[in-house]
């Protein structure tokens, strides 16, 4: 049902603004996407240095166009040590509930959970997913040849202009660019679906949404 990467298949890596994106026809991703205003833009930039401080550090010209050829030429270690530091600190972010937190409404997040559960079974299959607060957590196995990006858009444009209108807002409500990660490994899906139940731990009962995939 979920099926997992596959290195010895074709796959493709695309380049958003500051994330690479790996695509491969039918395979399973662990996808965040979070709200506009979740993380403040002070932290931003301080999380944004530091990561800037580490490139120059290894050797890496982060103004330069080919930074991420640079960071893959970096021996294995290295480049675990930048993806774990800085996707940890990333999660870690979202996870201290900055913004206005418009997802634990139960009204709003709604909107978000009949959307990824409208096509399911038909150009995915959705396995657990979390609305926090400020951002979601989910697990998906893609149907076709259909790409995370492009799913990933489509999600966040038809629920941003349903919220805007409840709230009676205007602009961005999702941040432009998603995190995707293709599940390598059966370890790796059973802990990243541990993660996802385990994410709403400290917020109160009516302030998330978790559903687990049957």
């Amino acid at each position: 049902m979920f099926e997992l990467f596959d290195p010895e298949s074709d796959f493709q890596i695309e380049f958003g603004t500051t994330l690479p994106h790996w695509f491969q026809p039918a395979v399973t991703y662990f996808v965040t996407f979070r709200t506009e205003d979740s993380i403040p833009i002070d932290v931003s930039r301080r999380w944004h240095a530091e990561r800037q401080d580490w490139f120059l550090r290894h050797g890496i010209q982060p103004q330069g166009n080919d930074w991420r050829e640079q960071l893959a030429s970096l021996p294995r270690s290295q480049r675990k040590e930048f993806h774990s530091k800085f996707s940890e600190q990333y999660l870690e972010h979202l996870d201290r509930g900055w913004g206005k937190c418009h997802l634990k409404r139960t009204e709003v997040s709604k909107i978000v959970v009949d959307s990824l559960l409208f096509f399911d079974h038909d150009r995915y299959q959705m396995g657990s997913f979390v609305v926090m607060p400020n951002h979601v957590h989910l697990v998906t196995c893609l149907l076709g040849e259909t790409k995370i990006v492009d799913q990933c858009t489509s999600w966040k444009k038809f629920t941003a202009g349903k919220i805007n209108k409840l709230l009676g807002t205007a602009g961005r409500f999702w941040q432009e660019e998603s995190f995707d990660h293709l599940v390598r490994s059966e370890n790796q899906f059973a802990a990243i679906n541990r993660y996802i139940a385990a994410n709403p731990r400290n917020l109160p009962t009516g302030e998330y949404f978790l559903h687990t995939a049957k």
